[in-house]
């Protein structure tokens, strides 16, 4: 079974956090997919590109080509051409191969309702199914707490 980590953004939205996240696995040696809508890809790139300017992400999606190449790879399908073994999910999106990875990051919008609502059903889906499921709060500060 995969561990998922819940992580409710409250006080950044997801281009200011994502970077962050992608950026602890990273250096922690992971290979991570994200996966996002189409519509949302463009927008997450260049937020990898600019929001940590001291540190660089490496990364791809299908407009640069080379998906094994990338540490990094964004995508709306659900694939894992780079071997990763982090698995981000953003916007309320699933995956049907959560137990290819060893984590997997449910990112969502705490400011919406709607995405809580889903967030909600998602945890108790995996909960169901066996997974280690945890919560993290993001602080004011855009740091996370882990909650019981």
């Amino acid at each position: 079974m995969s561990e998922i980590r819940f992580y409710h953004l409250q006080s950044q939205n997801i281009e200011v956090a994502l970077p962050a996240l992608i950026g602890k696995a990273y250096e922690n040696g992971h290979k991570i997919i994200v996966k996002a809508p189409e519509a949302q890809i463009e927008k997450l790139s260049a937020a990898l590109w600019t929001t940590r300017p001291e540190s660089f992400l490496p990364h791809g999606s299908k407009k640069e080509g080379s998906a094994e190449d990338q540490p990094i790879w964004l995508s709306p399908e659900d694939e894992n051409p780079n071997g990763a073994d982090v698995l981000i999910l953003t916007h309320n999106l699933e995956s049907s191969q959560i137990d290819d990875f060893k984590l997997c990051c449910d990112v969502f919008d705490g400011r919406s309702d709607e995405d809580v609502q889903a967030a909600r059903t998602r945890w108790q889906a995996y909960k169901d199914a066996g997974h280690d499921v945890t919560y993290w709060q993001q602080t004011p500060q855009g740091g996370w707490d882990k909650k019981a």
